[in-house]
């Protein structure tokens, strides 16, 4: 399985599944893969980079590397078109600040946007992308 850049995310969160579908649009070149963390991939690649289970977190795996919380979310914005792209300076301001209120949002992301019985399902148009 390649995993040059996947991005693993909470497949029944709403606010996760819209920043998903904000990526792959902003993402033209399609330099992203994507795959729920409740997929057997998803699944599979936690155990392999020894990401914990219970991690509120999305995760970019970028070249053999696991990047979590803000610093994966930061990462991603690297990929994406202009002016998305320019999120990524946020990265400037020091992790003892960004992972706090990273964590408190994903703390608190079911009850503010809800979640989904199940994960989503990828159209037809952006299946390829899907790892699972």
């Amino acid at each position: 399985m390649e995993e040059s850049r996947i991005v693993l995310f909470d497949g029944i969160c709403n606010y996760c599944n819209r920043m998903i579908n904000f990526a792959i649009r902003n993402d033209k070149k399609a330099l992203l893969k994507f795959a729920a963390l409740q997929s057997a991939t998803g699944k599979q690649l936690q155990e392999k980079f020894q990401i914990d289970k219970n991690a509120e977190s999305l995760i970019l795996l970028d070249n053999g590397v696991a990047y979590t919380h803000s610093d994966a979310a930061l990462r991603i914005a690297k990929y994406l078109r202009w002016p998305v792209k320019m999120l990524y300076i946020f990265i400037l301001i020091p992790h003892f600040i960004r992972q706090p209120i990273y964590k408190w949002i994903a703390r608190n992301r079911y009850k503010w946007f809800g979640q989904r019985e199940s994960c989503m399902i990828p159209g037809p148009d952006i299946r390829a992308r899907f790892l699972d």
